[in-house]
């Protein structure tokens, strides 16, 4: 249920207040559940605390103990990952259980004129069934009065567009902070002020604020340890600072199913993971085969300004990326097995970090040891052969060793269907040293058993070195025949491989559905769209989308979705951000239709058509347009619950387990709607 608050902060901070407390001490007498009824839904009541909730003037030493005692024995869970305090505090409070209450023990000294509250989640529960009672706060202050500014927000990833819940949210007072242009230390050097957690549908309402310009931060904290961590905690951030006190007001409700307080956000956070700083310096070095060898860097992208090796020539080898960051190079030697020694030495020049994290230029050795090591079975091989040629030779008969299979290897399919947009792709285990086209033979069996020759190619992929693609024409018209004669291709080892042969057919069109997007982007301006399968995973992508119609092809029967990438450097992917550049991450929002559908059927042999108004997708969000498209986003939500209950029918009627799973997922799998880089909503007054 649904209800507006007063739109005058004064009014609001008020209610807000009243609402946090009589919660907890008031329970209407037609919700008892007498003896032998439905099992019990609802959590504890507070009936009384000692000192009272709201107090001011506490003492910054000494506090003495906090007690909380509640209608019914209540139990603890998972309080490292839900009991929080705000601000932090050097020592956590100790939670202990003590009759139908709680004692809460301050262990560290306070600040001075300081508004302190401790958040417990949903760690308080009954004891018998587990109900949470769900965002309970206890409120003092060492000065003598409560903080009480409050704003609210939301958290999404960045890239799903979809909530991220449980984040925390720090707030820094501006001027007690450094604005550096050239890069931003905030969450690194300093300690939020005022601390506030997104509920597990990305909302957040953060309480006991000054009427002060904030710094705004989000972070994941995995592991619940009140620290960012880059590369593992995801971050967001506001450019730019926000006082409470002068951003619009906004709508607050019960929600009545999840059982914890949501609002409209007035501020929008995109999430995103940032990258680790890692010290650059050649980590590992191995040769797990012959004509290979592997360099591990400890940081992305190194400067390598040369490889040499005493006993290789120059342009002996191949430098082959294995990662995204190039931190993993593998090395494959193109002389002849007989010319690489068991040993390889020779020397890597690159920029290394010092031990004041400067990169300075450095020549380091390499030493490359392989040597052949049998496996068992390789040596019972070996023994067999040995036994034979013995009875053989004792017998007096010709012996003749039988041809060992060939070291080549490959990943191809050899039957199956082809989508003729995709081709055959093939994986080497090595580098190609020849490859003979003209070799290769294609033929289609057509219905009328007639054979008909079809010209091929293999094509290097671009960015794989041992990936390739076998091209050709092909039609849904009858079954293919792909020929490769032994010793046509031969890889940097030597090895060269046996007859392949693989039978194909080509997918039918009529068996999938089309889909024809018109774009109507902004001038200059390039984007990635990404098709969709109903549970989000990515089947289809076209890159460098401008104006003009877009086309997918060989889409399957069922639900798709559609992700929108603002590609602003057209580099052909999403690019995350960087909180100490202050560079947000380009947008990517999920397409929604005119009349708030973002998920779509479609049928074999459909051809569906779509517009997409790139201005509409990414215009500034409002606050207004937020809570339309959450809202539309629930209700086919509980469309989608509904016609799964409706298929799976009647089930056991349980109260709490049909609540919980009606909505456990809840507003926490909502997410994807827009929002500036830079993060604040525009136009909500």
């Amino acid at each position: 249920m649904k209800s507006a608050f007063p739109h005058t902060l004064s009014v609001l901070r008020t209610v807000v207040v009243l609402f946090f407390a009589s919660a907890f001490f008031s329970r209407c007498a037609s919700m008892m559940i007498p003896t032998g009824g439905p099992r019990d839904t609802l959590p504890p009541v507070i009936v009384n605390m000692t000192p009272d909730n709201f107090s001011t003037d506490r003492p910054l030493v000494g506090h003495g103990k906090i007690y909380i005692e509640f209608d019914e024995f209540v139990q603890l869970k998972d309080q490292q990952k839900e009991f929080f305090t705000s601000p932090q505090m050097k020592k956590k409070p100790t939670v202990t259980l003590r009759g139908r209450g709680i004692v809460i023990q301050l262990r560290d000294t306070l600040l001075p004129n300081t508004t302190y509250a401790l958040n417990f989640g949903s760690a308080l529960r009954d004891n018998n069934e587990g109900n949470p009672l769900h965002s309970m706060r206890y409120v003092f202050s060492t000065g003598p009065e409560i903080d009480s500014m409050i704003l609210s927000g939301y958290t999404a990833d960045a890239y799903k567009a979809d909530s991220v819940s449980k984040t925390f949210i720090w707030f820094f007072p501006a001027d007690s902070v450094e604005d550096i242009a050239e890069y931003d230390s905030t969450i690194f050097k300093y300690k939020p002020a005022v601390i506030a957690r997104a509920e597990n549908n990305g909302i957040f309402i953060a309480q006991n604020l000054k009427p002060v310009p904030y710094r705004v931060y989000a972070v994941q904290d995995k592991n619940d340890n009140q620290l960012y961590e880059p590369g593992s905690d995801q971050v967001g951030f506001l450019d730019g600072t926000y006082n409470p006190a002068a951003l619009p007001d906004f709508a607050m409700w019960y929600d009545s199913l999840r059982h914890y307080v949501s609002a409209e956000p007035q501020l929008y956070l995109r999430m995103f993971t940032d990258r680790a700083f890692r010290r650059q310096v050649l980590a590992q070095s191995e040769r797990p085969f012959q004509h290979k060898a592997l360099l591990y860097f400890s940081a992305p992208h190194p400067q390598i300004d040369s490889i040499r090796f005493d006993s290789i020539p120059e342009g002996g080898f191949i430098v082959d990326p294995q990662t995204v960051g190039r931190d993993t190079l593998a090395l494959w030697f193109t002389v002849p097995s007989a010319q690489l020694p068991d040993t390889l030495r020779g020397s890597v020049t690159y920029f290394k970090h010092d031990s004041v994290n400067v990169l300075r230029r450095v020549t380091e050795p390499l030493k490359l040891s392989w040597r052949f090591i049998e496996t068992k079975e390789q040596q019972r091989e070996r023994e067999k052969l040995e036994r034979e040629r013995r009875r053989a030779e004792e017998a007096g008969e010709e012996w003749t060793e039988p041809k060992k299979p060939s070291p080549f290897a490959f990943k191809l399919p050899l039957n199956g269907e082809i989508n003729p947009e995709n081709h055959l792709t093939v994986d080497f285990d090595y580098p190609l040293a020849r490859l003979d086209s003209a070799a290769m033979l294609l033929t289609l069996l057509k219905a009328d058993k007639s054979v008909e020759d079809v010209p091929v190619r293999f094509v290097r992929d671009t960015a794989l070195l041992r990936r390739w693609y076998v091209r050709a024409p092909w039609k849904p018209e009858g079954q293919y025949t792909l020929t490769i004669p032994a010793g046509a291709i031969t890889d940097v080892a030597g090895f060269t491989n046996d007859s392949i042969v693989g039978k194909y057919t080509v997918l039918d069109p009529e068996k999938f559905a089309t889909v024809k997007i018109d774009v109507r982007g902004r001038e200059g301006m390039q984007y990635i769209v990404q098709l969709l399968d109903g549970s989000g995973s990515l089947k289809q992508e076209r890159r460098g989308v401008v104006s003009g119609p877009v086309r997918f092809n060989y889409v399957s029967p069922g639900e798709i979705k559609f992700r929108v990438i603002e590609d602003l450097n057209g580099n052909g992917k999403w690019d995350s951000g960087d909180v100490v550049a202050r560079r947000q991450p380009e947008r990517a929002e999920m397409f929604v239709d005119e009349q708030g559908g973002e998920t779509f059927a479609t049928k074999a042999n459909w051809d569906i058509e779509f517009t997409m108004d790139m201005p509409r997708i990414f215009a500034p969000v409002t606050m207004q347009s937020l809570s339309r498209l959450l809202d539309e986003r629930e209700l086919q939500r509980l469309r989608r619950e509904e016609e799964k209950r409706a298929k799976e029918g009647p089930q056991r009627n349980d109260v709490s387990g049909s609540q919980s799973g009606a909505f456990q997922g809840g507003m926490g799998s909502m997410g994807g709607f827009g929002g500036r880089n830079a993060g604040m909503f525009q136009g909500m007054r």
